[in-house]
């Protein structure tokens, strides 16, 4: 139960720390939508989406004026599309135009869900809408994709890695002369959540309820400033320990501001993400964090393990202020909106092996990153299935978000901008890995028990 302290200490952590609540996002099924005729499909997606969230964005304004405290993003996820052109056929554009005239009538900042799930295969709909993503994030402002490329239970789906390289090179290609954006809207995921409230990954799963109220926290600010004032010496479980008593306060205003939003909206409270999201400001970063504790610099030896023991202890010490944690709860690593993160990359310390090395034991996967505008689909390909390979062998989320600079040099930055921040190009493996994703099929689901 929160009282009248925990409020004034939640207060001082935002003015102190950065400490903010990231995002609320209201999943909303689609189901009840579906229609053979695709307007009809999509002037009832528009009606639904609209009725239930024309109240989200003020609702988030009210609870930042009682608490004070900032409420970055106000956004939305709704059922996979795929599923609703099965259902309706026609251009899967269509769809992408009225969520994003949803999104804007609302006032929300994105809108998640123009997505497929095609880890065990391809139902109808599926392909109509993976070929008519790199148009649709090219043609919209606030509409996010996703697809989910594999899982534990079903292995990876080869074929639609190789369409996805495709994807994410001709969205970059087609927003060229703005930052190559269109790409960094594109989530590739192997085992995705289907309550994750963080965008451009978020969807509303066929589990969830009718609408639901999801919240997101951050707080890198916090803990890392929590380190700080540990004395050097302080052992790794003291260390541990700050970790998780700052995190059990982050997620409790995560837990107040999704009640409330909740109950003012009159819909179910679903989860409380405790994911530790970094923004470009100086002091709201990971790496950081990673630093305070020992490194010189984010992406020396000993990255993974100061990364293993942050994303752990944000756990632990989140589980105990919520009875609904969910999501991708544990700590981002977006390259470009991290400013550690993107001084380490510049100068050569942080790598695409070395981060491919930490996305086995942070929340997500390789997320945000620059790179040449010259690499081939099969290359990018088969960065997804590297990092497929990770969470399915794993049994954790992992993701791709990669942005190829087209059109300019190596040495050359992208700079996206707010949240999303900028990066230099990282250098890749020039390797050509061709006849491996070329092959198509299905990597089989690994063995769950011998395991090494």
């Amino acid at each position: 139960m929160l009282d009248m302290q925990n409020v004034i200490e939640t207060v001082s952590m935002i003015k102190e720390d950065n400490l903010d609540i990231r995002t609320i996002t209201m999943g909303i099924s689609l189901a009840d939508c579906a229609d053979g005729d695709i307007d009809r499909s999509c002037e009832k997606v528009y009606n639904k989406i609209y009725s239930s969230a024309k109240d989200l964005v003020k609702t988030g304004e009210k609870i930042e004026e009682i608490f004070g405290i900032p409420i970055v993003n106000k956004r939305i996820s709704v059922t996979p599309i795929s599923q609703l052109l099965a259902a309706s056929g026609g251009d899967p554009l269509k769809y992408a135009r009225v969520l994003d005239k949803v999104a804007q009538d609302i006032g929300v900042n994105y809108i998640g869900g123009y997505s497929a799930l095609v880890h065990k295969g391809f139902s109808k709909g599926d392909l109509e809408l993976i070929q008519s993503i790199p148009q649709a994030m090219a043609e919209t402002n606030h509409v996010c994709s996703s697809v989910n490329i594999g899982s534990t239970r079903a292995g990876i789906n080869m074929d639609a890695v190789a369409m996805m390289g495709k994807v994410v090179r001709e969205a970059a290609e087609l927003t060229q002369d703005n930052e190559c954006m269109g790409a960094s809207k594109i989530v590739v995921f192997c085992n995705a959540v289907e309550d994750n409230p963080f965008m451009a990954g978020a969807f509303h799963g066929a589990g969830e309820p009718d609408v639901v109220i999801n919240v997101g926290v951050s707080g890198p600010g916090v803990v890392r400033n929590a380190l700080a004032n540990l004395d050097k010496k302080a052992s790794l479980e003291v260390v541990a320990d700050t970790i998780k008593q700052t995190a059990f306060k982050v997620t409790r205003m995560g837990q107040l501001v999704g009640t409330e939003a909740s109950k003012m909206l009159g819909v179910p409270f679903g989860i409380v993400d405790l994911s530790l999201a970094p923004t470009p400001a100086v002091g709201d970063s990971v790496a950081h964090i990673l630093e305070e504790i020992g490194l010189d610099q984010v992406g020396a030896h000993g990255s993974i393990a100061t990364l293993a023991m942050l994303n752990d202890a944000v756990k632990k010490g989140g589980v105990m202020a919520s009875s609904h944690v969910g999501g991708l709860s544990g700590a981002f690593i977006p390259v470009s909106e991290d400013a550690g993160m993107i001084a380490a990359a510049a100068n050569g310390t942080l790598n695409i092996e070395t981060l491919m090395s930490m996305t086995a034991v942070c929340s997500v996967g390789l997320d945000m990153i620059v790179i040449s505008g010259t690499t081939p689909p099969e290359v990018i390909s088969a960065i997804i299935a590297d990092e497929a390979a990770i969470g399915m062998i794993n049994s954790k989320t992992t993701a791709v978000r990669v942005i190829p600079a087209i059109g300019r040099s190596d040495d050359e930055w992208l700079d996206f901008g707010g949240l999303f921040g900028k990066g230099s190009v990282m250098p890749l493996n020039p390797t050509s890995p061709k006849v491996f994703i070329n092959r198509g099929g299905r990597i089989p689901a690994p063995l769950q028990s011998l395991k090494n």
